[in-house]
């Protein structure tokens, strides 16, 4: 606790050494005593040994001058306005008393007997050396402090230099106490307090490379003026670690939120399909997924590559994450941050923590680099480098990081005529393609199209809260005859579409998109060309009269006028085809 001069009181600190003299007692005598004891006041008491007033060397020298008469007893000069206080008045209080009444001392009387006195001297001495307890205990406490603190005066000189700031700053406070902080510190936040005399609150800084400051500073006023700067530096290295590794915990925990039901499902077991071209890709890619080998998955748009490269990563028992980018979706000024990260502050709009690049997102890990092609020939040249050094820098960093990711790409597009055009760089490529899959269009799996219908419509149903519906006539084999040349993604959004519209837990052939209804029909006429004219003819009307019904909502009428035939012939078409009445 530190102690506080205010709490001394006049019996702490009274002088004993004082002159007593009773008022008969002549001034001459009065002068000789305060000679012989050296002493500036002698004081005047009854017989009694009451008192009754003060004459000081003050009081003697206006006598004197005014022609007094010393041999005349001291009651004819004595003063009897004499102010007194008690042993237990406060220090503090005494000191106002003298300030106020411009005298040099206080009788302490007991009883309206003098016990001892208080001069200014001993006041003056009594601060003094409290001062100097407090400034000790004060000092003690500043350097327990855990930030460091520091002080300038209004010149800018270091008044104050705790031991912690001697820790942080490697600086002594005997080498910078009563030196200008400019000298060590030009760019020191107490300057730029010292000049606005505004107060700033947790202002980082960076003194020495890998040292981290939060600094507060204030000026300081004494009565109304400035007289310096204080500051407490906080240092904050330890907590920016520490959010640095909750900031790339919080990264993973946001991708690991959205992947985690897909990574915990996904393997080859969840790859339709048993056709031989298929399956000797799921051979060739079970047998390399263990390897650190690059692979390049090629195929059609909506052939499932993504699909194959989550399959091969888990069959990996690779620990890290898998994470896949889409080439194409990156812009160009936005590719290297993206893939290598950036340090905090690296350029503007950039988060203030920071980033994680996608390679070390996925380090011990695999990352897909989906529509490949696409990457601009700057970015290919980096990614030559990460495959080759195994090592990445940050945007605005000068760490290096070493990673462990192994490379999945993939593609639509031919590579190799890309490669002889010069729009892809030879060396990537061959990093790339260590070992090529090709993934084979649905045309090319005619067998898989029924095993993808029925695992989309039950996946897709289960989804939606609807049981597995029942199919009309024809539906199955028109889906089943149509091309599919967005392959499998094209055919699982069309059962999506299917499954939503259906009424009653039946899917009609009128809840087939009607792209996919036109090609069949145009596939039909095509069937028929070159056999029995009647046969083709009767087709096309069929399906022309089926269509118009459709358009008119079953109105026979208005169906009649569509096709500009007369009613009764529509009726009778109606019945010679089979329609029956909806």
């Amino acid at each position: 606790m530190i102690l506080s001069p205010k709490k001394t009181v006049a019996g702490d600190v009274l002088s004993k050494s004082f002159i007593k003299v009773k008022s008969h007692c002549t001034l001459a005598q009065a002068i000789e005593r305060m000679l012989e004891e050296n002493l500036t006041e002698v004081f005047i008491v009854t017989e009694e040994e009451q008192l009754t007033g003060v004459i000081t060397l003050k009081d003697v020298a206006d006598i004197k001058g005014r022609g007094g008469n010393i041999s005349l007893p001291v009651k004819e000069f004595l003063r009897d306005d004499i102010i007194s206080i008690s042993d237990m008045t406060p220090l503090a209080r005494c000191r106002d008393i003298m300030l106020k009444k411009k005298i040099g001392r206080l009788p302490v009387v007991e009883d309206d007997k003098i016990v001892g006195v208080i001069r200014s001297s001993q006041i003056r001495d009594n601060f003094y050396m409290k001062m100097e307890e407090f400034n000790i205990q004060l000092t003690n406490i500043i350097n327990s402090l855990h930030e460091a603190v520091c002080g300038i005066d209004h010149q800018g000189d270091v008044v104050l230099w705790s031991k912690n700031a001697e820790t942080l700053y490697g600086v002594s406070a005997d080498d910078i106490i009563g030196k200008p902080l400019a000298d060590y510190f030009p760019e020191a936040i107490l300057l730029k307090v010292l000049r606005t005399q505004k107060r700033v609150d947790n202002v980082y800084h960076e003194p020495r490379k890998g040292t981290h400051i939060a600094i507060s500073a204030s000026p300081l006023y004494v009565e109304g003026e400035f007289i310096g700067v204080v500051s407490s530096d906080r240092d904050i290295t330890e907590v920016r670690t520490l959010s640095q590794r909750l900031q790339k915990a919080t990264d993973t925990l946001k991708f690991l939120e959205s992947e985690v039901q897909r990574i915990s499902s996904d393997g080859f077991g969840k790859i339709v399909g048993k056709s031989p071209s298929l399956v000797k890709s799921i051979e060739v890619a079970k047998q390399v997924a263990r390897t650190e080998a690059s692979i390049l998955i090629t195929g059609e748009s909506g052939t499932g590559k993504e699909v194959f490269a989550r399959a091969i990563h888990v069959h990996s028992g690779r620990k890290g994450l898998f994470v896949p980018v889409n080439c194409s979706a990156i812009p160009d000024e936005l590719f290297e941050s993206e893939f290598f990260g950036y340090e905090a502050g690296a350029f503007t709009g950039a988060n203030k923590k920071g980033k994680l690049g996608i390679f070390e997102l996925a380090n011990n890990g695999t990352v897909f680099l989906d529509e490949i092609a696409d990457l601009p020939m700057h970015m290919q040249a980096k990614l030559l480098r990460v495959l080759q050094e195994k090592e990445i820098r940050r945007v605005g960093g000068e760490k290096t990081y070493t990673v462990n990711v192994r490379i999945i790409s993939a593609t639509n597009k031919d590579l190799k005529q890309m490669v002889n055009i010069e729009t892809f760089r030879e060396d990537l490529y061959y990093r790339l393609n260590v070992v090529g899959l090709r993934l084979p269009p649905i045309r090319e799996r005619a067998g898989d199209v029924d095993l993808f219908i029925h695992t989309f419509f039950h996946e897709i149903s289960e989804q939606n809260g609807k049981p597995m519906p029942k199919f009309e006539d024809g539906v199955i084999d028109i889906l089943k005859a149509y091309s599919w040349k967005g392959n499998v993604r094209e055919l699982k959004n069309t059962v999506e579409h299917m499954v939503v519209l259906s009424n009653n837990n039946i899917v009609t052939k009128s809840n087939i998109p009607e792209y996919i209804l036109q090609a069949a029909e145009e596939s039909n006429i095509k069937r028929y060309e070159g056999n029995d004219l009647s046969e083709a003819v009767e087709e096309l009307e069929r399906s022309m009269i089926e269509k118009a019904l459709k358009a008119t909502g079953n109105n026979k009428a208005k169906t009649a006028q569509l096709l500009n035939i007369k009613r009764s012939t529509l009726y009778y078409k109606l019945d010679y085809y089979g329609f029956t009445e909806k």
